[in-house]
This record gives structure tokens, sequence and C-alpha cells, in this order.
């Protein structure tokens, strides 16, 4: 009998440390978004973004060098206003903004992969045509992913360096023409983060990443993209969008060591 007590009050004082971990982290975490927050935003108020915006991560993820994450806008009926711009902050990583997307009202998801370093909370917040910001947010369970080394073959990537590929995907049977349809883009570079290490000279990899995207639909500027270390290799954009009729997409991205990569598409105005 003294025995079994003594498991239970062990076991039971585990929990209570477990518990009391688990409540000093919460704190620690609200803190550490409020400091992000001020700084990226300049103290400006955030409200809840629930109903607005959403932002879906796995909660473990498999590689945390290709960790998918999505964000769609769902702006309440009746709400005119629209989504001016979206960032995706992830709180522990070295450079904690991932990605600032500025959107056409017409777009209404965005999807691509990031690194994640560490267990961290991500954030995403939308800057609405009025000036309001809303904030949502989730947690991943992952680290290592920023100084991840790069999966690719070095004289591949240099030889294929800023190739880019289009794909449209194909619209609802008998939809109409102007039914939300998605898209892809898709970027041949290495993204180096400046955190990987050379498995051969054992020497940092200096930063070099696409800094810049965007993408036009015939005239129309559909998505601009101002990338961080935190997007991984081969950067990977999938978005959903309005069709105005445009004969053509183009894309042109810009990295850090100054090129410039420019390509275009016939648009498919097929309903499939």
């Amino acid at each position: 009998m003294r025995n079994k007590f003594a498991i239970l009050c062990a076991v039971g004082l585990a929990l209570c440390l477990s518990a009391g971990s688990l409540l000093a982290e919460a704190p620690q975490a609200d803190v550490q978004w409020s400091e992000l927050a001020r700084d990226i935003f300049n103290g400006r108020p955030i409200a809840d973004g629930t109903g607005l915006l959403s932002i879906e991560m796995p909660y473990r993820a498999e590689d945390a060098a290709i960790v998918p994450v999505t964000l769609r806008i769902a702006l309440p009926n009746g709400d005119t206003r629209s989504v001016k711009t979206i960032t995706l902050v992830i709180d522990q990583n070295p450079s904690p903004v991932a990605a600032v997307f500025t959107i056409d009202p017409g777009v209404s998801m965005i999807s691509t992969r990031v690194r994640i370093n560490s267990y961290t909370s991500v954030h995403a917040v939308a800057e609405l045509s009025d000036g309001a910001l809303y904030v949502v947010e989730t947690y991943v369970k992952a680290s290592g992913g920023c100084s991840a080394p790069a999966a690719k073959d070095t004289q591949e990537a240099k030889v294929n360096l800023g190739l880019m590929r289009f794909r449209q995907f194909a619209a609802p049977k008998q939809a109409p023409a102007s039914t939300t349809r998605e898209a892809q883009i898709m970027i041949r570079h290495p993204n180096n983060s400046g955190l990987q290490m050379d498995q051969v000279t054992h020497l940092y990899v200096p930063l070099f990443i696409v800094d810049r995207l965007r993408v036009w639909q015939g005239d129309r500027l559909l998505l601009s993209v101002q990338g961080g270390i935190s997007i991984s290799e081969n950067p990977n954009i999938r978005f959903a969008y309005r069709p105005d009729g445009a004969a053509a997409f183009r894309a042109e991205a810009s990295d850090t060591e100054g090129h410039v990569f420019r390509a275009e598409w016939p648009a498919d105005q097929s309903d499939m």
C-alpha cells in the first residue's frame, strides 16, 4: 500500500510539473508574439481574425524544411472590404517574417512551403482595405528546418537557376468562366537561408534567396510576394484567383544576388 501511495504521489507531482510547464510556456509565447507584433506592425492594434482568415499547417511536420502552409480568405457576406496584404510570421525562426503577400481582391487562397526552426506558434496577419489588422494563429512541432542541408544537387541548381514553371488547375465542369480557379508558380532556386552548412567545407553557405515574386494575369497584378529565409528551397506558390479573360500569365522574380527571372504562359480558358 505504501509503495502504491508513493507511486500515485510521484505521478501526481509529474502531472503538476507538466501542467505548470505548459502554463509557463503559454504566457511566454504570448509575450513573445506581443513583442513581435509591436515591432513588425509598429504597435498598431490587431484584432482576432477568426472568420476572416484561416491558417492551415500540420501540427507535427514530417520535414521541418518543407512544411506546407495554406492561408484562406473568407470575408463574411456583406463585408465590402478586401484583403490587401497577409504577413506570415513564424515566431521562433531566426527571421520571424517569412513572407508578405500583397494580393488582388480576387485572390482567396495562398499556399506555400516554409522552414521551421523549432517548435513554434505561427501567425498570419491580414491588413484589410480599411487599414484594420486581423490575426490568426496555429502551432507547429518541427525543428532544424532553417539549417537543414540543401536537398538538390548544387551544380544542377546552378544550371537551372530561376527556371519557372506554371500550372493552372482545372475548373469544375460546366462552371462559369468567372469561377475561382487555382494556379501554381514553381521556381528552381536553392533559397539558401544563410544558416546551412556546406557538408564538404563545413562553412556556412551564404544567404541566397528569392526575395521578390510578382505574378500578373494579363496586365493585372494578382500577387506580389516579398520572401525571407523561411521560404523553402525551390519556392512554390499556389493561389486561388478569379479569371478575367486575360490571354496570358506572366511572372517576374528576383533574388538577393541581383538575378531577375521572367516567364510568360498562355492562360487556359477552358472550363474543363
